[in-house]
């Protein structure tokens, strides 16, 4: 009996121990190679949204892209709490073309092969505002962009963010918690 309940505990404290490793917050913040960004495994992380065909050009695309906004977990659990984004932020945007026209799809669009993956990261170590741009496309790490390959983002988003430098008034779940908190321009 004594080796029963013994054996018992020790199962239960296994259990207990596993549950809490299970609910400890993940690092999942930026990860560096030098000041190019480690692609993240970001395809269990929070989708924000997706739009098709936004573009900065006036002019429509006859195939439109989508745009598919990821941000890491810990994050977004951070922004529902205060309606801003927390420092290590990783706002991703998976860039994908689109067709219209396989199997027995008559008039919509779907979702082809990846275009670009671009980062979009708040860490006070970039300095500046904390904010930084870059590119993943190209393979497991991204260059930060910098100079003139970043000056219009940095003044679009500038300009046109509704919470810090991020266009939180594309994903509505947390635009949504912008309003409430009162974050949102």
């Amino acid at each position: 009996m004594k080796k029963i309940l013994l054996a018992a505990l020790a199962v239960y404290a296994v259990g207990l121990s596993l549950a809490v490793r299970a609910q400890a917050p993940a690092d999942d913040g930026p990860r560096y190679n030098g000041t190019a960004l480690v692609r993240p495994d970001y395809r269990e992380w929070v989708f924000l949204g997706s739009g098709l065909g936004m573009t900065y050009q006036t002019t429509p695309s006859q195939n439109p892209s989508f745009t598919n906004v990821f941000v890491n977990p810990s994050a977004y659990r951070s922004f529902l709490q205060t309606g801003r984004w927390p420092d290590k932020t990783v706002l991703l945007v998976e860039v994908r073309a689109s067709a219209s026209e396989r199997s027995i799809n008559q008039s919509g669009r779907y979702q082809t092969n990846q275009v670009a993956l671009e980062g979009h990261v708040k860490d006070g170590r970039l300095g500046g505002d904390g904010w930084g741009f870059f590119n993943l496309s190209q393979g497991s790490e991204g260059p930060r962009l910098t100079g003139n390959a970043v000056a219009g983002c940095v003044d679009c988003h500038t300009k046109n963010a509704a919470v810090d430098t991020t266009f939180v008034q594309f994903y509505p779940t947390v635009f949504d918690v912008a309003r409430q908190k009162g974050t949102a321009r």
